[in-house]
C-alpha cells in the first residue's frame, strides 16, 4: 500500500478549521486563493469570521491590521510570492512596526511551486520576512508539524510568517511528537556529518540519511522549523560535535535557512557549512520534482558532498 502524501497547505487548511471551533476571536483573510490556500475549510463553516478580499493583497495586510487593533487574531493567506513580496511594504509599517497579533500564513512557498514558473516561484520570503523586526518566521515540514504551528502561532503574540508548501509530503513525525518554537528537533545521533533542512527539504534529509547508513556513514538531521529565532545552541552543538555541516533549502542561499546558520557560526562557534539551495537565480516552469533536481536540493546532493567529504 503507497504512504498517504499531504501538502501543508492541506494540513493548515484542517487546522485552521480546528482552530476556528475552539477560539472565536480568529478571523481569517485570504486574496482570491481560498481553494488553493485552503482557507476555504474555514470559509464554509464559518462565512461571518471569512473574508474574502480579493487580489488586493496589500489591502488585505491593512484590513489584517484593522481586525488586530480591535481585538480580532487574524490569520492571513495567499501565495508566499504576494504575501512577502508584494505586500511587503504593508507588513513591514503595518503589522510589525506597531507588533500586531497577525499570522500570516502563506503557501505556495519555493521552487516546489512547480509549472507556475519563476514570477510565482517565492525564494526571498524567508529572507525579507526573518529581517523584519518583531516577526518570527517558522517552516514546516509535514502534517503533524504544520498542526502544531497553526494551534502555537495562535498562543504566542506577535507577527508570525508561516511557510507552507504546495507539493504533498511524507509524513515524518508521530502525531505524539513534542515540538517547541525557537527549538530545532535533532533526527540522530550522527557524528560524521549534520545535515540542516526545513520545509519540504526535511525529506529528502532523511532520505539522504537513510541511503549514507547503508554505506556506513552516520550522520544526524536537524529540523529548523523555527527560522527567527533560531535554535543557536543546537547549532553550535552540531558544530562541536559532527565534522561536516551542510544545509538544503528550497529558498535562495542568500538570506535563508543557511545564512542564518552561517550567522550563528561566525558568532559563535566558527566552521565551515555546505549550502545547498537556490543559487542566486530564477526558477522555472516544470513539475516540483524535476525541479528539485535540477537546482539541486535532492538527497543525492547532500549524499555526494558528504562522500566527497569522506573521501578527502
Amino acid at each position: 500500500m503507497e504512504e498517504e502524501k499531504k501538502a501543508t497547505r492541506q494540513s493548515y487548511g484542517e487546522a485552521l478549521l480546528e482552530l476556528g471551533r475552539k477560539y472565536q476571536d480568529i478571523v481569517v483573510l485570504d486574496a482570491d486563493l481560498s481553494t488553493a490556500t485552503k482557507t476555504s475549510m474555514f470559509a464554509k463553516e464559518f462565512p461571518d469570521r471569512f473574508f474574502d478580499i480579493g487580489i488586493a493583497e496589500q489591502n488585505m495586510m491593512g484590513t489584517a491590521a484593522g481586525f488586530a487593533t480591535c481585538g480580532k487574531v487574524p490569520f492571513v493567506s495567499t501565495f508566499a510570492m504576494f504575501a512577502a513580496g508584494r505586500s511587503y511594504d504593508q507588513i513591514r509599517n503595518s503589522i510589525c512596526y506597531p507588533d500586531l497579533n497577525i499570522k500570516i500564513c502563506a503557501t505556495h512557498s519555493g521552487i516546489t511551486v512547480g509549472e507556475d514558473g519563476a514570477t510565482h516561484q517565492c525564494i526571498e520570503d524567508i529572507s525579507l520576512m526573518r529581517t523584519i523586526p518583531n516577526m518570527k518566521v517558522l517552516s514546516v515540514c509535514d502534517d503533524v508539524e504544520t498542526k502544531w504551528a497553526v494551534e502555537e502561532i495562535y498562543k504566542i503574540k506577535g507577527p508570525v510568517y508561516l511557510r507552507l508548501g504546495r507539493l504533498k509530503v511524507s509524513q515524518i513525525y508521530e502525531k505524539n511528537q513534542e515540538f517547541e518554537i525557537g527549538k530545532a528537533l535533532q533526527i540522530g545521533n550522527g557524528q560524521d556529518a549534520t545535515i540542516f533542512a526545513t520545509g519540504v527539504t526535511m525529506q529528502e534529509a532523511i532520505k539522504a540519511k537513510e541511503i549514507l547508513k547503508e554505506k556506513g556513514i552516520d550522520v544526524r538531521v536537524v529540523d529548523i522549523h523555527t527560522i527567527k529565532p533560531i535554535d543557536e545552541e543546537t547549532i553550535v552543538k552540531c558544530a562541536i560535535e559532527t565534522k561536516l555541516l551542510i544545509s538544503i533549502e528550497d529558498h535562495n542561499i542568500i538570506g535563508g535557512l543557511g545564512s542564518s546558520i552561517s550567522e550563528v557560526l561566525t558568532t559563535k562557534q566558527p566552521a565551515k557549512l555546505i549550502r545547498l539551495g537556490i543559487k542566486d537565480i530564477f526558477g522555472r516552469s516544470g513539475k516540483a520534482e524535476e525541479l528539485m533536481k535540477k537546482y539541486g536540493i535532492v538527497a543525492e546532493n547532500i549524499v555526494e558532498e558528504v562522500l566527497k567529504y569522506i573521501k578527502k
